[in-house]
């Protein structure tokens, strides 16, 4: 199997679904967009399906 290089930003992921949320009605905090980036970034990793890279593990 190929391996690609993929960037999962959280701030994007908290963008997307703060507009998503509010397409459907909502009014999410920001804070609460936060949680909700950082759970689905946690929820691919845990599903193998991306890898957690750190900053200084790319040097």
């Amino acid at each position: 199997m190929k391996e690609i290089e993929v960037v999962i930003d959280t701030e994007e992921i908290a963008e997307f679904f703060y507009n998503q949320l509010i397409q459907r009605g909502y009014v999410p905090e920001p804070e609460e967009m936060e949680e909700l980036a950082d759970i689905a970034f946690d929820y691919l990793v845990e599903k193998c399906m991306i890898d957690e890279i750190f900053e200084e593990e790319e040097e």
